[in-house]
């Protein structure tokens, strides 16, 4: 009986690899015909390296990625589970090299004033604060040197129960928004996943978890009255560092003249 000889240079089916670039390609949409074209290759050749049937070089395997846009973690997993070394750096944002984006984050925020904003990293960790964010937590009854220190998680802030939850008016609605937001990115920031399991139980159960509304007002009590505001996030373009890929800023309008009197009286 004849045999099929596999390729040394195969990988075991169960790698990674073989799961990551289907399930990437699936996310995209995109048949292996497709993928095949925008990388210039066969499209048996690309099922041989999804089946493990074929080991990708380097070069060609940072092709495949960069065709489907995967997260820069992701890219790396991925090149680590082929046997190679990772192709983007992880910096600390301390780093000397970084200190353009310091200065970057800085002039954002400081624009920003004075509504708050806050600079978070891909586990919606705080990494930075204006000082129109140290305002409104004062106006939330907040102390905000405590608050707003490293260590600070925002969405454990706003799902669990206590804390900024509990001054939240429409909470089952920022609540469902937030969780719906956050397990979408879990897809592409692994570390995001123990916090969401951590924090599944205080999701509200009456209110749809996949919710989605095209702008989300979060209205709070405060000492001011009640805050209404809504965000929108700055990324950086094409970064080559899997830190600066993890880093958003949010930028928080007030909705009403009420809330911009407030934030901006003192």
């Amino acid at each position: 009986m004849n045999t099929i000889a596999v390729p040394t240079s195969a990988i075991p089916a169960t790698s990674p690899v073989t799961v990551l670039l289907p399930q990437l390609r699936r996310e995209r949409r995109l048949s292996q015909l497709e993928l095949s074209l925008r990388v210039g290759v066969s499209q048996r050749h690309l099922s041989c390296i999804e089946t493990g049937r074929a080991r990708p070089s380097r070069e060609m395997l940072i092709a495949l990625l960069d065709a489907l846009d995967a997260p820069l973690p992701r890219r790396n997993e991925a090149l680590l589970a082929a046997g190679y070394a990772p192709h983007y750096p992880r910096r600390s944002l301390d780093d000397p090299d970084l200190d353009a984006v310091r200065q970057a984050l800085r002039h954002l925020l400081d624009a920003h004033d004075p509504a708050p904003a806050l600079v978070l990293d891909g586990g919606w960790n705080l990494v930075m604060a204006n000082r129109g964010a140290h305002r409104l937590m004062t106006l939330l009854g907040v102390d905000a040197g405590t608050m707003l220190q490293p260590g600070f998680n925002l969405l454990r802030a706003c799902l669990q129960p206590g804390g900024l939850r509990a001054l939240c008016e429409n909470e089952d609605e920022v609540c469902a928004a937030l969780w719906s937001r956050a397990n979408h990115e879990a897809a592409h920031f692994a570390e995001l996943k123990p916090l969401l399991e951590e924090l599944r139980p205080h999701v509200p159960q009456r209110v749809a978890t996949d919710a989605h509304t095209p702008l989300l007002h979060t209205r709070l009590r405060s000492s001011a009255g009640v805050l209404s505001l809504f965000s929108a996030f700055t990324s950086f373009g094409s970064p080559l560092d899997v830190t600066l890929a993890s880093l958003r800023v949010e930028h928080f309008f007030p909705a009403d003249a009420a809330t911009r009197i407030a934030l901006a009286d003192g």
